[in-house]
């Protein structure tokens, strides 16, 4: 590759990808939890992105990254943090009854509650409500980047925002 060509791709690759930079470290932020690592991973996924660059067709270049980013946070945290990617579903602590969090948000419940239940959330629940509520993305672009099916997504989701009911009230009402 010329001197020329490389520094079209990079330009390239600076104009389609780097603009997703802040989506890239709040999943990361909040897949690892932890300012550090996930400063560290978004540099890992953006190397990986660069040199697989030549590989992107085009399309969704916001999708095609936070795959990059989402592989790169479950190789980190399977090198680093294993025992989190065995969290078990808890079923008697999904099926209670509770206040919305987005209730409880309105109301003006603490942003740290939120926070916290988020973060206590197993890695593939915390993950698509981190794309869906966080960053926007539809089922069918979390299912892509996850590689998991649409419904896949929608249970993941419901189940994640159910915990988040019965964890986010049983804080509220030990204020």
């Amino acid at each position: 590759m010329t001197q020329s060509q490389e520094q079209d791709r990079l330009a390239r690759f600076e104009q389609t990808v780097v603009p997703h930079l802040d989506a890239a470290y709040n999943l990361s932020r909040w897949l690892t939890r932890n300012d550090t690592d996930a400063q560290d991973v978004v540099q890992e996924a953006y190397l990986r992105a660069f040199k697989f660059f030549g590989s992107y067709k085009g399309g969704d270049s916001r999708a095609w990254l936070l795959t990059i980013v989402r592989n790169t946070c479950y190789t980190w945290l399977q090198q680093n943090r294993a025992r989190e990617l065995t969290t078990e579903f808890d079923e008697e602590v999904h099926s209670t009854e509770s206040v919305n969090p987005e209730t409880l948000l309105i109301e003006g419940a603490n942003k740290q509650l939120l926070k916290q239940a988020l973060e206590e959330l197993p890695v593939s629940f915390r993950e698509v409500v981190i794309l869906r509520e966080l960053e926007g993305l539809s089922y069918k672009e979390i299912a892509d980047i996850t590689d998991v099916p649409v419904g896949t997504v929608m249970s993941r989701l419901a189940r994640a925002r159910k915990r988040l009911q019965v964890v986010l009230a049983g804080r509220v009402k030990e204020v």
